[in-house]
């Protein structure tokens, strides 16, 4: 995809040319700035060595290595960087030589250029007041290694201007970011919570609760990493660990400092050995001492209002690549015990507070709710974004509630002439949350499964029907449930980021929320059956020629496209269209006759017989029965209108969980090859 904005990145070294690395993966183009031409080539040979190591590893190819490489430009010059909307300042961690640099791109730069500092340690305002633009500074904080990372905290101060938050969002979505947005605290988010995980796991040992090896072991059980604390330091520096604890300590309590051990083992020069044999009797007081610490931390800076408990756990999960987050956490201990845990902490360690966010909990004596649906109104136009990137945005029930209310609250107000239903991160929605199927189907409480399928038909209906224009914004990755949930709006506006997807067959089901019905309603049988027996994607681009997505754009684009929709006369969204004539020889493939051939074993005589060895080769490897139902609902829900052919679609729902190759198809890893039985 074209992307015009022009960004910069000063400090070519693992940080810098990480970000420059990954912003030209994207389609960015980048140029990356150091102090002197060794510096910058050593940069280069940084993303070089990564790009190659892609290569080797399969992610990307050649040609694609090449063209990253080809949107880079290395320099010492400065003044290279002057008509640039973003610059990402990436040196190294000194305040003096931040802010001199924050001074030097501020005479350099355009008055439209925004700047940006990936600090993990100092207070984004204080960079900000060394240049005449205070409102277009903000941070970028990116997390190790930004090639592959996909967390960035980006954190406006007090005086940063919103239309610089949303330059800087849309850019770090651009290339590839989940966003998450910070207040400019000490430590902002993940560290917040992160250092002290760290600080005392040393704490437990200096404390006499347990020895290294027992404190490592007991970590990665308590969080579900597979990396202990004392491990990671000797990966990541020790050093970054005593300056870490040294800033926060500095800025929130004592508690926050490193430990004697710490700056001890730090003095050594050597690494941690947490080699050695484990104590199981301790195990439960080590998870207790850390449960405090690290839980109570993240309490306390949800209380000063850095961040949400959402955006908190996102940080955990997808930061550090933690299995679940904080709040998580505590639901799962209990809140009562997590209190407990965190007051023995406060009861040792005075200055260590315990946030009011759990005390009130507590009290309350239920686990916290996540809120995964986000409703703003911007004029006449309500946006509601699905905001659970860490999981793809999947749907469960808790989102598709979520969605239902927030929709009740657009419709009711009448203000609001249109809605827009968008995502967070690089995909729109990835279908539904398998692991709720599966646990049904184990739990013989299929009717759940069916409960939630009939409630997400209701909800999807009404985005069809509602006397409000319903918009899917598809700024990337729809699969299953998210294209169900496009296709139900009464129009789409995508990106070529975007697509649509039913992998449904390949794992033992059908599309369950109306995508057959639309696709057919849209395409025709033919191309309906084409796009849900084989599970091929279908571009963005490809559904705007087949008049599927009402209008293609570029991400600078997608709020004049949604204006003239909201502006527009209303349009039917099964009219009748010209299907392009490459599309024909699918659609004789997938004809009646010539499809029952093919499904039997056989191909057809009057078609394509390389494309139809292609689509029999993709059949073979789906599930037979998923096949057989997806057939005949096609076939029957074609001769009715839509509501009843949503009921077609749901009565074949507990005979499709109920084959052993729903089980089998839900359950397997993805990607896997699953050998179904058509049983």
């Amino acid at each position: 995809m074209k992307k015009n904005y022009k960004v910069g990145v000063v400090g070519a070294g693992n940080m810098g040319s990480g970000i420059a690395q990954k912003m030209a993966q994207e389609g960015l183009n980048v140029t990356l700035v150091d102090m002197k031409d060794e510096y910058v080539e050593r940069g280069l040979n940084i993303i070089k060595n990564m790009l190659k190591e892609g290569v080797d590893r399969g992610i990307f190819t050649e040609e694609k290595a090449e063209e990253t490489l080809g949107r880079i430009k290395g320099t010492s010059s400065y003044e290279d960087l002057k008509d640039s909307d973003l610059v990402v300042e990436a040196i190294f961690e000194d305040k003096k030589a931040k802010g001199d640099l924050f001074v030097k791109l501020d005479k350099i730069c355009d008055e439209k250029t925004v700047l940006a500092t990936n600090t993990s340690s100092f207070y984004v305002e204080e960079l900000a007041k060394r240049t005449n633009r205070p409102d277009r500074v903000l941070g970028m904080h990116y997390f190790y290694h930004p090639a592959k990372n996909r967390l960035l905290e980006v954190i406006p101060h007090e005086g940063t201007s919103e239309e610089t938050t949303e330059l800087a969002l849309l850019i770090g979505k651009l290339h590839g970011k989940t966003n998450i947005t910070v207040k400019d605290s000490p430590g902002f988010a993940v560290n917040r919570f992160f250092v002290p995980f760290l600080v005392s796991s040393v704490r437990a040992v200096e404390d006499g609760v347990a020895d290294i090896a027992t404190v490592e072991y007991g970590a990665k059980e308590a969080f579900g990493i597979g990396m202990g604390p004392y491990e990671l330091m000797n990966v990541t520096g020790i050093p970054i660990a005593v300056h870490a604890a040294n800033t926060l300590g500095n800025e929130v309590s004592p508690f926050y400092m490193p430990p004697k051990l710490l700056v001890d083992q730090n003095d050594s020069g050597k690494l941690w050995n947490f080699e050695g044999e484990v104590d199981k009797l301790k195990i439960q007081e080590v998870k207790d001492f850390l449960y405090g610490a690290t839980l109570g931390a993240a309490c306390q800076l949800v209380d000063e209002e850095v961040a949400s408990i959402e955006d908190t756990d996102r940080g955990a999960k997808i930061g550090l690549r933690w299995k679940i987050g904080p709040f998580e956490l505590i639901n799962k201990i209990g809140v009562e015990k997590a209190y407990e845990n965190v007051k023995k902490i406060n009861e040792k360690y005075p200055d260590f507070k315990v946030a009011k966010v759990l005390k009130e909990q507590s009290k309350k004596g239920v686990p916290f709710i996540f809120n995964f649906v986000d409703l703003s109104v911007e004029e006449n136009i309500a946006y509601i974004k699905v905001n659970r990137p860490e999981a793809m945005n999947a749907l469960n029930e808790t989102v598709v509630s979520q969605l239902e209310d927030k929709f009740n609250l657009a419709e009711k107000d009448e203000n609001v002439d249109a809605v827009v239903i968008e995502a967070t991160g690089k995909t729109f929605i990835a279908g539904a949350d398998i692991k709720f199927f599966v646990d049904n189907i184990k739990n013989d409480t299929i009717d759940k499964n069916v409960s939630f399928t009939v409630k997400g038909h209701e909800i999807l209906r009404r985005l069809e029907t509602s006397n409000k224009k319903t918009i899917a914004l598809v700024d990337g990755l729809s699969l299953g449930g998210g294209s169900e949930v496009a296709f139900a709006c009464q129009y789409i506006v995508a990106t070529e980021e975007g697509s649509f997807g039913f992998p449904e067959t390949g794992i033992g089901i059908y599309p369950g929320l109306g995508g057959m019905i639309r696709m057919e309603r849209h395409l025709g049988k033919e191309l309906a059956k084409y796009y849900v027996l084989t599970g091929k994607s279908l571009p963005a681009k490809t559904a705007h020629d087949l008049g599927i997505v009402t209008e293609l754009v570029e991400p600078t684009g997608i709020n004049k496209a949604i204006k003239n929709i909201v502006e527009g006369e209303k349009i039917d969204k099964y009219r009748e269209r010209n299907i392009p004539e490459k599309f024909e020889e699918y659609k004789k493939i997938f004809k009646d006759e010539n499809l029952k051939k093919l499904l039997s074993g056989n191909i057809p005589q009057n078609s394509d017989k390389e494309k139809t060895d292609k689509i029999k080769k993709i059949l073979s490897r789906k599930a037979p029965l998923a096949i057989k139902i997806a057939d005949e609902l096609i076939d029957a829900q074609s001769e009715v209108d839509i509501d009843k052919a949503i009921e077609l679609e749901l009565d074949r729902l507990v005979e499709m969980f109920s084959t052993s190759d729903a089980l089998k198809g839900l359950s397997a890893r993805p990607g896997s090859k699953v050998e179904y039985e058509g049983k």
